[in-house]
């Protein structure tokens, strides 16, 4: 079993840049392939980017290519998501969540979730 928790998360003027952390529990992390979404209020949680077990390949969402970067380190059993050149359109509350399957996008797969963290971006 991992438990996942997620810090980070804040206010941020439009363009600015924050770095999201998920810190997982269990002797297995780095068993896991772990990934990123978000849900906006009214909206389905959606994929931002996720990592495989080994940290050595990664897959984005086209909303966040070029601007999002997800690593990880399985000695200190944390995924992190650098995220810069922020937009209003970000806002939502940020989730990481654990799958043993791999690059994954669709919450389904994903077996672990933590409780979230709020982004809000300004213009």
């Amino acid at each position: 079993q991992v438990q996942l928790v997620e810090s980070g998360g804040g206010l941020v003027q439009a363009g600015g840049s924050l770095r999201l952390s998920c810190a997982a529990s269990g002797r297995t992390f780095s068993s896991y392939a772990m990934g990123w979404f978000r849900q906006a209020p009214g909206k389905e949680r959606e994929f931002v980017a996720a990592i495989t077990w080994s940290g050595g390949s990664t897959y984005y969402a086209v909303s966040g290519k070029g601007r999002f970067t997800i690593s990880r380190d399985n000695a200190k059993n944390t995924v992190d998501l650098q995220m810069n050149s922020l937009k209003p359109e970000d806002t939502a509350v940020y989730y990481c969540a654990a799958n043993l399957g791999g690059l994954r996008t669709t919450p389904a797969y994903y077996d672990y979730w933590g409780q979230g963290t709020q982004v809000t971006v300004s213009s």
